[in-house]
């Protein structure tokens, strides 16, 4: 009972991630998205970049800062 307690405080301090916008690792352009409708859903995630052509499953992410 006491681990389920630990576990709740921990999972209520975590940071909430606000949403990020993604990026191509190879080109760092903007306009990425998921290659099918199947990804994310039934298969592992694959992206697709429109400007280079780029499909794999790694993209680069960022998050806005927050003024603390």
């Amino acid at each position: 009972m006491k681990l389920l307690q630990n576990l709740h405080e921990v999972l209520k301090t975590l940071k909430r991630r606000g949403p990020t916008k993604i990026y191509c690792p190879r080109c760092s352009g903007s306009k990425i998205r998921l290659s099918s409708n199947l990804d994310y859903w039934l298969t592992p995630r694959k992206y697709l970049c429109e400007n280079c052509g780029y499909i794999g499953p790694i993209v680069m992410e960022l998050e806005k800062e927050s003024c603390e």
